[in-house]
């Protein structure tokens, strides 16, 4: 599919606001209501906008740590192992990365039992060789990138 200038100023528009009626989306992108709801129908049918959710302050919630977690995995068993992890709640993504280790994960955690025992859980999956945890200790910049 290919994005045009007024699609990407309304997926712009939709990252900054994702709960913009289609009248201001419309009034915001310089286009008519009825363009704009097109538009916006096309991108989430060809799967560019995935889905809308809420931007949260975690930390507002009690998650008190965040956590990357790299994973070295054993005779190709990647699939298998991001399979078992993702079943975990506190893992917000899962990345195959290169270098040292095959899997990167992004984890938020209420407290650091919590982080300790998703920690010795892992190392108890079959196929996990080593896993090396890095503690968060200021988030910076957390946001979508505009396109």
């Amino acid at each position: 599919m290919k994005i045009d200038k007024t699609d990407q100023e309304i997926i712009n528009l939709l990252l900054g606001n994702a709960k913009l009626s289609f009248r201001k989306l419309a009034k915001k992108a310089g286009v008519s209501v009825a363009t704009a709801m097109n538009r916006v129908k096309r991108l989430e049918k060809e799967g560019i906008i995935k889905g809308y959710s809420a931007e949260l302050d975690y930390e507002k919630l009690g998650y008190e740590f965040d956590a990357i977690v790299e994973v070295r995995v054993s005779h190709g068993k990647l699939y298998e192992v991001e399979e078992k992890i993702s079943q975990n709640p506190n893992v917000t993504a899962i990345y195959d990365a290169t270098g040292e280790f095959d899997i990167t994960l992004i984890c938020k955690f209420k407290n650091r039992r919590q982080l300790n025992n998703f920690v010795k859980s892992l190392q108890t999956i079959k196929y996990v060789e080593r896993t090396l945890t890095k503690l968060v200790l200021k988030t910076i910049k957390e946001k979508a990138i505009k396109v």
